[in-house]
């Protein structure tokens, strides 16, 4: 069984990628971002988005009460819906989720998150968490009466209140749980690029060793995605394939050897 994470990205291609995964007759499980609708949303209200970096060089999106009401509309609303559409229209009979619905992602909140300002060591308290568990029963469930989910954050924390989380967390989480055979992750490129401004940069190959490598030297944004490949990649049971989700057929393409793949 495969799971298909879909970027956030202005350029992702989703007609393409929903047309092109309806011709699998294999079941399939949707995990979704919406950054860029976020922002643009967040702007239209007023609302400016912060990042926090941790002492340790991981950066994350602060999540407020206003921040978490904006993933709401982005990401579990109008995102959501325009994907589960595109899947109905293709003939998926696919399910609109959160992590939140049916507890399906239970998380653990953070304690906070400790930051640099100023010169000092401070604790940055917000509504995020990591996804601790999944709910298999309800996802196994859902696949075996033939629905295909279509998952978002926020996910749900100890005490039944929405949270932020990392879908690449998220993503991890139920692919080692559910012991899925592939994972494709679609972007705004031809795959992981060893130079952000070089297309033609892409690696095709790359082992779990190496990724851990360029991990432990990255910083911001992607070096939480890349120890988020390397949760998702660690058990050695899953492929999992960094492609282009801006062609034609990015999921035909994934597989037959386009973008990076991790083993």
């Amino acid at each position: 069984m495969m799971l298909i994470k879909i970027g956030g990205g202005e350029q992702i291609n989703l007609e393409a990628i929903i047309t092109d995964l309806a011709s699998f007759e294999q079941p399939f499980i949707i995990v979704h971002g919406a950054n860029r609708l976020r922002d643009r949303l967040a702007q239209r209200l007023g609302l400016e988005k912060t990042i926090l970096t941790s002492v340790s060089g991981y950066s994350s999106v602060f999540s407020d009460q206003d921040a978490l009401d904006v993933i709401l509309m982005s990401y579990a609303g109008l995102r959501n819906k325009q994907i589960v559409e595109l899947c109905q229209r293709n003939g998926i009979n696919a399910l609109g989720l959160t992590g939140l619905d049916g507890r399906l992602v239970q998380g653990e909140r953070n304690k906070g998150i400790r930051v640099r300002e100023n010169g000092k060591t401070m604790i940055k308290r917000d509504l995020s968490g990591k996804p601790r568990s999944i709910n298999s029963e309800l996802l196994t469930l859902l696949l075996e009466r033939g629905y295909c989910p279509v998952l978002t954050i926020p996910i749900v924390d100890e005490k039944g209140f929405a949270i932020n989380s990392e879908n690449d967390d998220i993503v991890a989480r139920i692919a080692n749980t559910l012991e899925l055979d592939t994972v494709i992750q679609l972007i705004e490129a031809a795959g992981l690029l060893d130079d952000a401004n070089d297309e033609a940069s892409s690696i095709a190959r790359l082992s779990i060793a190496q990724l851990q490598d360029r991990e432990a030297r990255a910083e911001g944004r992607i070096k939480r995605k890349l120890l988020s490949l390397t949760r998702l990649c660690q058990d050695g049971k899953t492929r999992v394939i960094i492609a282009d989700g801006r062609g034609q057929q990015p999921v035909t393409d994934a597989l037959a050897g386009a973008g990076t793949h991790i083993s």
